[in-house]
């Protein structure tokens, strides 16, 4: 692991290195060298961040997982639309995007369609005191490929943060409001929260480029 980290933390460096002496310029030159490493905001002597980035983390095992079949267009077929899902709590879109892996697999990229977020995806099966609020949530190493983005990991983060305060409100676990309450929470996101929780059909149906 501190190897891992060092290896990466060097790799890092060298490509800030790159940046400020050979990328190239808009003007015809090359390298940004006001381009600099902010240790004091970052909090660390070499100023990179604390931790390493990992592009996949950990999942819950959820009551509901989001499969490559609910959203990518080769498995759908054309002009199908992702799957709905009744108790969608936000929207999401990105392709299917894996990296080569150390096994030697090739980059996949695989085409999806616009997606809901559901809630069941969102609540960890046989554990009543711990929710996900980003790319943690139930989906397979295929489906996270689209789901692990920042605006819908925010889109998670902001439905998780509604439903902790909304089973505090009303004394209810989450799957208790999923299975009791589902309709009057998606009032909440919807309303006061102004969340979409659907794609309008000619959108969901768009078959990607």
């Amino acid at each position: 692991r501190r190897r891992a980290l060092r290896g990466a933390r060097e790799l890092t460096l060298s490509f800030v290195y790159w940046m400020q002496t050979e990328a190239p310029r808009w003007d015809g030159g090359h390298g940004y060298p006001e381009l600099r490493l902010r240790g004091d905001v970052m909090g660390t002597g070499d100023g990179l961040a604390k931790e390493a980035y990992i592009r996949e983390s950990r999942r819950i095992k959820a009551l509901f997982t989001v499969t490559e079949a609910h959203v990518g267009l080769e498995m759908r077929g054309p002009d199908a639309g992702s799957e709905t899902f009744d108790d969608s709590v936000g929207i999401g879109y990105y392709r299917i995007d894996l990296h080569p892996s150390t096994s030697g697999r090739n980059y996949v990229d695989i085409a999806s369609y616009p997606f809901q977020i559901p809630l069941g995806a969102l609540i960890p099966a046989g554990v009543t005191n711990l929710l996900p609020a980003n790319k943690n949530i139930g989906t397979t190493h295929i489906s996270n490929g689209a789901y692990r983005l920042h605006p819908v990991e925010w889109a998670i983060g902001e439905a998780v943060g509604a439903l902790s305060a909304y089973c505090l409100d009303t004394d209810q676990t989450p799957v208790q409001v999923r299975q009791n309450d589902l309709r009057a929470f998606q009032d909440v996101l919807r309303g006061a929260l102004d969340i979409s929780l659907a794609w309008p059909e000619e959108i969901r149906r768009t078959s990607p480029t």
